[in-house]
């Protein structure tokens, strides 16, 4: 019998699972728990979700690797990932406890002295590295309070991390138009808009290159940059060896001006892209996104 690994993993009932377990197990037992079943998750070479990372892994290693090394980092991954759900839920909920896990680089110092509303607006654009949502839980509860724009219509697991969110003090909006408008509204105002822009999305109007290839990528935030005229930032976190998360930041970046609005879309999407690619390629295996990035290129990875 095929079990959809994807969907198992997703499902409402496994995330509460894993929720529950890690709030009652020890950091050590968890830990070694979370190696365990990223072991188990590594072996299922023909599931959708190790053949959307090793897709994702391959282009974002410069396609350098194949075979076991290939294997490697996928596993690497799959390991971060559990590592990071692992601490998202033990520690989440204990504010001064998650606090002792998260470092600011001092080029997140500007975000994170920054009024919930200055006299311009800031979109920050988050990428899935290590433990993205640990991160923006604890500056939700430290009294930041961006407009956090989510995927569209959550279902599943994705719908309890937005419960999540919300309970956290997030602002949350699935991705519509009218969230755009609210979006927009709030930028002009001064707010902030965080939203992650490293999950593909389905039928994708454009697709900037990321990595050198055309990527089924949102580009919702460089409408709004574009629109409220306002920089884009952005975040990345990773974890150190020391167990400790440390949060780093882009300088602005300001879009250029295009006669033709979707040429300015595309434009200026690969030039915060390719800030993105230098993020993620300071740690590769810590990029978690579980759907193909470019799924055009799937049947050629190796």
């Amino acid at each position: 019998m095929n079990i959809d690994l994807q969907k198992v993993i997703g499902s409402s009932l496994s995330l509460r699972i894993v929720a529950s377990l890690a709030r009652s197990l020890s950091p050590r037992l968890g830990y070694c728990i979370a190696s365990g079943l990223a072991d188990q998750v590594a072996c299922q070479r023909q599931s959708a979700l190790i053949r959307a990372l090793r897709l994702n892994q391959w282009i974002a290693n410069r396609q350098t690797l194949q075979g076991d090394a290939l294997d490697e980092i996928v596993w690497a991954t799959l390991c971060y990932s559990a590592h990071s759900l692992f601490d998202l839920y033990h520690y989440g909920y204990d504010f001064e406890a998650t606090r002792q896990l998260i470092v600011f680089d001092s080029s997140f110092a500007a975000i994170a002295r920054r009024s919930q509303f200055e006299e311009r607006g800031l979109i920050i654009a988050g990428l899935h590295l290590s433990n993205f949502d640990l991160v923006l839980q604890w500056l939700s509860k430290d009294g930041r309070k961006p407009l956090l724009i989510t995927m569209p219509n959550p279902q599943g697991g994705r719908y309890i991390e937005y419960e999540v969110r919300k309970r956290a003090g997030m602002h949350v909006l699935p991705a519509s138009v009218n969230a755009l408008r609210q979006a927009l509204k709030h930028l002009r105002g001064g707010g902030m808009v965080l939203t992650g822009i490293d999950r593909p999305v389905d039928k994708p109007e454009v697709c900037p290159r990321f990595f050198g290839y055309p990527a089924a990528l949102p580009v919702h935030h460089i409408f709004l940059a574009i629109k409220a005229h306002v920089p884009v930032v952005m975040t990345a976190t990773y974890l150190q060896p020391d167990g400790i998360y440390h949060v780093f930041a882009s300088d602005p970046i300001e879009m250029d001006f295009c006669a033709d609005a979707t040429q300015g879309i595309i434009r200026n999407a690969e030039k915060v892209l390719l800030v993105a690619e230098e993020f993620i390629q300071r740690s590769p295996p810590q990029w978690i996104v579980p759907i193909p990035v470019w799924p055009q290129m799937t049947d050629l990875t190796p």
